[in-house]
């Protein structure tokens, strides 16, 4: 469905994340992938899905500096948020716990803003799911600290892992969007660019 794009753009995923690589395949998507390094800062007085967003348009602002006429750039970032507190990657398994133990028997808020960018537009727009898990023990929590990657994950877990499939309790809203991109919503939106 998206053939015409494909021949109108070159898409670029601005993004390194495999889970983001896997589902815009899932879409029909052929794709090239460029990252930055550069380090991401948001202004203090966002919230929520503000934050989302302003870091998705900044890393398209870090990575279209060499876009041509026929480039799609297309930058995603998710956040997790517990109680207006967000919950990033975890640095160690001491903060993995710490926040699982958070999420444990409680809803939170999985939030990816996206970008989508050519040199003529530039479409910007979030998504929010809310996730309840149930109550989980810490022996549950450290059997998938210890047995998976939590590390490269915002909010220390990963929807598709051990712990989604034994621990989800509800899902309101997009299953993809707590896994890094809002497939559904995206679809409709770079439709608009052919």
């Amino acid at each position: 469905m998206l053939n015409n794009l494909s021949e109108k753009y070159k898409i670029i995923l601005g993004s390194a994340s495999p889970r983001r690589k896997e589902l815009l395949t899932d879409i029909g998507l052929e794709f090239s992938i460029q990252t930055t390094d550069k380090e991401e800062d948001f202004p203090d007085k966002l919230e929520g899905k503000e934050i989302a967003e302003f870091l998705a348009k900044q890393k398209s602002e870090f990575l279209s500096e060499n876009l041509t006429d026929n480039d799609l750039l297309i930058t995603a970032d998710t956040i997790v948020s517990f109680k207006n507190e967000l919950l990033n990657k975890p640095n160690n398994s001491k903060e993995a716990l710490n926040t699982l133990s958070k999420l444990s028997g409680n809803t939170h808020k999985v939030i990816t803003g996206v970008s989508i960018k050519s040199l003529q537009k530039e479409v910007v727009f979030s998504t929010t799911t809310k996730v309840t898990f149930k109550k989980l023990s810490e022996k549950e929590i450290l059997f998938y600290i210890n047995n998976y990657n939590p590390f490269d994950k915002a909010g220390s877990y990963g929807i598709q892992d051990w712990i989604g499939k034994i621990g989800i309790e509800n899902i309101e809203g997009s299953y993809s969007n707590v896994v890094g991109l809002p497939t559904s919503e995206l679809y409709q939106k770079l439709k608009s660019f052919i």
